[in-house]
């Protein structure tokens, strides 16, 4: 009996010290291992989010995780365009829209736009005139495409097929809009902005903007505090000590603010156009492989679908969609979108119906010698403007910053309720080694500095070390107004001496098109346009950056 009792009370101390173990265990993610000092304490201090498991997938993506692959490996180079020289590259886990952004999803910002700065006021016409796509692209001096100039865009029965007569500077811009949607929506739902804000609360002095949010959160909203800090909301105010409130706003330590859109870089978009996961075989690739799907051919080999078309494209000349019936790709022009397979990772038309914009300035060159990590080619670095008393500069109304593209359209760039940004200087580059100017766009990109001899110790300001004028020497249209009238004028650019058409104004565009034929949607090919203007057969999709693991969680490493 005595042995009974002793062994009921070594369970008891047992189980008690389990309880004690897990209670600390469960609590360790909220002491500080340097110091022991409490995270989250109610009384204050610092303020983490520390059951943080991973990032979500953002609204209409799919997860791209990161590995190496080779960057311009085409089967077929009949061009000899010498523009994609096969090079290793290694990719960052990314996600990417499923789809190109559709018409539907355009005309939703547009909405947002008239609604907010309404372009009948003449303070604002500016605004969204210059986010309207180009409808006038589908015209064709010998062709009739009245049809699509008037309904493409805008008609139901277009609603869901890709967006078209979208410069690069509106694809961007769409982008911005919509990082901003979407941060704003997790945090109303998180309680720490009013709900329904963007319909009752909005207009274009009181706006939100995720940036402004997390440098100068009570001045979104045009300083808001009904909606900013929800006053009067659901969320439970915490205060400190002193009974001072904490924790009014959210941070990037909340976990809550989610991760920007944006466009691919060209080596993202063609990482995940060649959906690649499932040819890994111990980690080499096995084989080459010509399109986003298996096979060498554009037509399906399967037994239940054999013989039909894989992707939007031009078959041949005359024939944009093939002879009508069961064999016909079923467009001529745009398809809507998952109208036919996705890839292995879940991308939708990454070959055919529209050609896509990526975030890369076209060279003919990638210079992997310089970096064959997340390969980018654009960077012109920024920071915020800051005003005399120290606080971050707030653009306004009166402070609209519009740019006039060489083509003499004119679009905003900074919009009120956004944080003015200016170019970084001497006080942020000086004695880096990773970087030395703002604007990175023409680095080792054909100058003294991309060659075998150059060596870092050369003065950046001699001339000989940055010569690409004659490489890059394209035509420079002049776009300006006439003070004394009030007009717009524009002059061709009528030199003789041009020798390129290769500016930092051009942009990449990946992917082959309706317009195209098959050797296009390779997606190792290349192409680029001007970044001010748009087509009836480019569009776009976005991009958000992946934080945290490279692999989702669920997925199992393999033996």
């Amino acid at each position: 009996m005595k042995n009974v009792s002793n062994l009921k009370f070594l369970i008891a101390i047992t189980l008690c010290a389990s309880i004690v173990s897990c209670k600390r265990s469960s609590n360790s993610g909220n002491v500080d291992s340097a110091t022991g000092w409490k995270i989250n304490d109610k009384n204050g201090g610092f303020q983490y989010n520390t059951d943080f498991k991973e990032q979500e997938t953002p609204p209409g993506t799919a997860f791209i995780e990161g590995g190496t692959f080779t960057m311009g490996k085409v089967q077929d180079d009949p061009m000899h365009d010498w523009n994609n020289t096969p090079n290793q590259q290694h990719i960052q886990s990314f996600y990417m829209d499923e789809t190109e952004v559709t018409n539907l999803n355009y005309l939703i910002y547009l909405d947002y736009l008239k609604r907010v700065y309404p372009p009948d006021d003449p303070n604002y016409a500016l605004i969204y005139n210059g986010a309207v796509p180009d409808t006038l692209v589908w015209r064709n001096r010998l062709g009739y495409n009245e049809m699509m100039t008037e309904n493409y865009l805008r008609h139901p029965g277009y609603a869901n097929y890709p967006v078209v007569g979208v410069s690069w500077i509106q694809a961007v811009e769409y982008a911005n809009w919509r990082s901003n949607r979407v941060a704003e929506m997790s945090l109303q739902e998180a309680g720490y902005i009013k709900r329904d804000a963007q319909y009752t609360d909005l207009s274009a002095d009181s706006t939100f903007d995720v940036d402004t949010y997390i440098n100068a959160p009570s001045q979104t909203y045009g300083g808001s505090a009904e909606v900013n800090a929800n006053e009067g909301g659901k969320r439970r105010q915490q205060t400190d000590a002193d009974g001072n409130p904490i924790n009014v706003y959210a941070n990037r330590e909340s976990g809550l603010i989610p991760v920007k859109y944006r466009l691919p870089t060209e080596a993202e978009w063609e990482y995940a156009a060649l959906g690649m996961s499932e040819l890994r075989s111990y980690n080499v690739y096995r084989g080459r492989k010509k399109y986003p799907w298996d096979g060498q051919y554009t037509r399906s080999g399967k037994r239940v679908n054999r013989g039909d078309q894989l992707a939007n494209f031009k078959q041949g000349k005359g024939d944009y969609g093939g002879i009508a019936g069961w064999s016909d790709d079923g467009a001529d022009i745009t398809a809507e979108v998952k109208s036919y397979q996705p890839n292995d990772y879940g991308l939708y038309d990454m070959a055919g119906n529209v050609a896509e914009w990526v975030a890369d300035v076209y060279r003919p060159i990638v210079d992997d010698e310089f970096n064959d990590f997340n390969y980018y080619r654009g960077n012109v670095y920024t920071k915020n403007a800051i005003n005399d008393d120290g606080s971050v500069k707030i653009v306004t109304v009166d402070e609209i910053v519009y740019d006039t593209l060489s083509n003499g359209k004119i679009v905003a760039r900074d919009l009120p309720g956004e944080i003015a940004r200016i170019p970084v200087d001497d006080e942020d580059t000086y004695l880096r080694t990773n970087f030395s100017q703002s604007d990175n766009r023409n680095f080792r990109d054909g100058d003294k500095r991309s060659s075998r001899y150059y060596r870092e110790s050369f003065d950046e300001g001699d001339a000989r070390t940055n010569v690409t004028g004659k490489m890059y020497n394209s035509p420079k249209h002049r776009v300006e107004v006439d003070s004394s009238e009030g007009k717009l004028v524009r002059e061709y650019d009528k030199s003789n001496n041009r020798t390129s058409l290769i500016n930092d104004e051009v942009r990449v565009y990946k992917g082959g098109s309706w317009r195209d034929r098959a050797y296009w949607i390779d997606p190792a090919q290349r192409r680029y346009f001007p970044q001010d203007m748009a087509t009836d057969y480019i569009g776009f999709r976005c991009a958000v950056s992946r934080v945290g693991s490279k692999s989702v969680k669920s997925q199992k490493k393999r033996n």
